[in-house]
This record gives structure tokens, C-alpha cells and sequence, in this order.
């Protein structure tokens, strides 16, 4: 097993949501499974992002909104995200975890897991939704590069397609996203043929799954969409939304994935960084609600991304067709698939 960097803070138990299936209790339950498993990890304690780092993604203007909502006690960006007093500090902190497991991988470690919340992938340049407040790894992508390095790929597994993400970069070739999610679902985003604009073509890979999806068909779609891809791309450094509500435990999703096949698709996440860019892979959370589900998954993640990988095959023909119809699409921009 290979040194991973769990990032945390406290200050991520403060986001108070009450009854809401983001809860605080996530986070509880997954460093105990860590701390029970003896995985050989390195707990990382991250500083805020700044104001200018958070502002490469989002407008000021919602930036000094949120903060003004939480001084003021608390309130709604929309009807399914809360912000409560401490909201606003722990959602800089939580965009400054995921540019702490970006430093972490730049600086020594061979992956890292930024275990933080609020999650990110939903948020919008000028507002947030679907649990979101600041795009933790939209700023982890902007941070990477004003480190150096050009081209950065996101994988995103969350049962639900990371709209925020995908908007933030959709004229932006030099980052690469690719997204499985189950479709249709909220927030009804990421069809097949959102490829990217302006010059960007190709580099939105988003792959929409039927309900159900299981082991077999991720694999597939990692296998014969996200692998090929990412070494034609060559990234210097992999991100990953690391969402594990497409568990087939979890109560808000519909998708079949056990806790191996969260372990295989990190293992390819994993080949990827070490083929093109060193290693270099850094996860931040996103969504799971499962308490033990997610928590079993993400030490499955972090195993593999050590070198302890499930295998997973099969086959899922419904899968196998979806895959034909990216590949069509995509082809116009990737070699590979010609």
C-alpha cells in the first residue's frame, strides 16, 4: 500500500444542516472505518481557500452573499441547500481541503482524499444548489494550474452529473471532465452530446447511465471511454469527484455499484495518474448518503488508489450500447475511437 493524505478539519462538522441527508455524520462515519481498517495514512489539516482563489471560479458577488447569509444566522440558497452559521467557513475551508490534496500530490504524496463537505460539483459560478456551496474541485483544477501544471482531468462518479463543473469548464480545453451519472435524475444535465464549446470540443465526456447501472457497466464505460481518453489527453495531474451515492445502498440514487466496484474504478483513475502524470491524483468528496455504504466504498478508494484493486468484469448490454453512442460522438475529437 502507497501513502495517501486524508485531509480534514473540524470546522466541516460545524455546517449545520439539521435533518438533511448532508449531514455531519458522514464525515464521522468514515474516518472511524479509516481508523478501523489501520489504512497507512497521513491526516492532512488544511487552511482556508482565499478569497482570490475561490473568486478564480465563483463571482465575488456570491461570495459576499454567502458570507452575509451566514453572519446573519443562517438561511437558503434553494430549497435542498442550507447555510447556517458556521456555512461559509467551512465552505472556504472545504475548498481549501481540495487544494490541500492538490499540494499534497504536487509535494510528496502518492494520492490524496480530501474528506470535506459542504460537498461542490453542483456549484455554479453565481450560485450554489444540490447541497453546493463553492465548487471545491472547480478551485482544486484553477489551483493545480496557477502551480504550473496545464492540463488537468475530473473524474466524476456521483450519481449525479456535476452541472457546476461541467459549466465552469465547458469552454475550457485544458481541463477534461468526464462524468457518469444516472439519467434522467436531478439536476437533468450532462447528455451525451455535451461536448464542450468554443474550441472545447471533446473535452466534456459525459456519459448519462440508465437506473441500475452496476459494477459491470462502470467498467465498462472506465474501461472503454474514460481510460483511452485520459492517455490521449495526457493530464498532468487526476481529480476526482468522488461521489459514492451510486452505491446500491444509498437512499437518493438508483445505481447498483458495490463497494468493489468504487475499488476498480479508483484502480483505473489510479493506472491513468501513473501513466501520464506521475501519480498525481487527488479525490474530493461529493455525495453518498449511506453512512456505512459510503464509508466502505471510500476505504475500498483509498485501498486501490494504494495498489489494492477489485477486480470487476462482466458485461451490461445496455451499457454497451450507451458506449457505442459516446464513442460516435466523441470520436470527432479523439482519436481513439476512429
Amino acid at each position: 500500500m502507497k501513502r495517501t493524505g486524508i485531509i480534514y478539519h473540524p470546522i466541516y462538522l460545524e455546517h449545520e444542516t439539521g435533518g438533511h441527508p448532508e449531514k455531519k455524520e458522514r464525515l464521522s462515519a468514515i474516518l472511524n472505518k479509516i481508523s478501523s481498517e489501520r489504512l497507512d495514512v497521513e491526516i492532512i489539516t488544511p487552511k482556508a481557500a482565499t478569497v482570490d482563489q475561490v473568486a478564480a471560479v465563483h463571482r465575488r458577488s456570491y461570495i459576499d452573499q454567502v458570507r452575509a447569509i451566514c453572519e446573519h444566522g443562517g438561511g437558503y440558497l434553494d430549497i435542498d441547500t442550507v447555510l447556517s452559521k458556521k456555512s461559509y467557513d467551512a465552505a472556504m475551508t472545504a475548498a481549501g481541503g481540495a487544494i490541500a490534496a492538490v499540494d499534497a500530490v504536487m509535494d510528496g504524496f502518492d494520492s490524496a482524499f480530501a474528506l470535506v463537505r459542504p460537498p461542490g460539483h453542483h456549484a455554479m459560478p453565481g450560485r450554489g444548489m444540490g447541497f453546493c456551496i463553492f465548487n471545491n474541485i472547480a478551485v482544486a483544477a484553477k489551483h493545480a494550474q496557477a502551480r504550473g501544471l496545464k492540463r488537468v482531468l475530473i473524474v466524476d462518479w456521483d450519481v449525479h452529473h456535476g452541472n457546476g463543473t461541467n459549466a465552469i469548464f465547458y469552454s475550457d480545453k485544458s481541463v477534461l471532465y468526464f462524468s457518469t451519472h444516472q439519467f434522467p435524475h436531478y439536476p437533468g444535465t450532462g447528455r451525451a452530446n455535451d461536448v464542450g464549446e468554443d474550441g472545447a470540443e471533446g473535452t466534456k465526456v459525459n456519459v448519462p447511465l440508465p437506473s441500475g447501472t452496476g459494477d459491470e457497466g462502470y467498467m465498462m464505460v472506465f474501461r472503454e471511454i474514460l481510460r483511452p481518453v485520459a492517455l490521449e489527453f495526457k493530464p498532468d495531474i487526476v481529480l476526482v469527484s468522488a461521489g459514492q451515492d451510486p452505491h446500491k445502498d444509498d437512499p437518493l440514487g438508483g445505481m447498483s455499484l458495490t463497494s468493489a466496484g468504487f475499488g476498480a474504478m479508483a484502480g483505473i483513475v489510479k493506472e491513468i495518474a501513473d501513466t501520464c502524470c506521475r501519480g498525481r491524483l487527488a479525490a474530493s468528496l461529493e455525495g453518498g448518503y449511506s453512512l456505512q455504504a459510503q464509508a466502505d466504498a471510500i476505504v475500498a478508494e483509498i485501498k486501490a488508489f494504494g495498489g489494492v484493486v477489485p477486480q470487476v468484469g462482466g458485461t451490461d448490454l445496455k451499457v454497451a450500447k450507451r458506449i457505442e453512442e459516446i464513442k460516435k460522438i466523441q470520436s470527432a475529437y479523439w482519436k481513439c475511437f476512429r
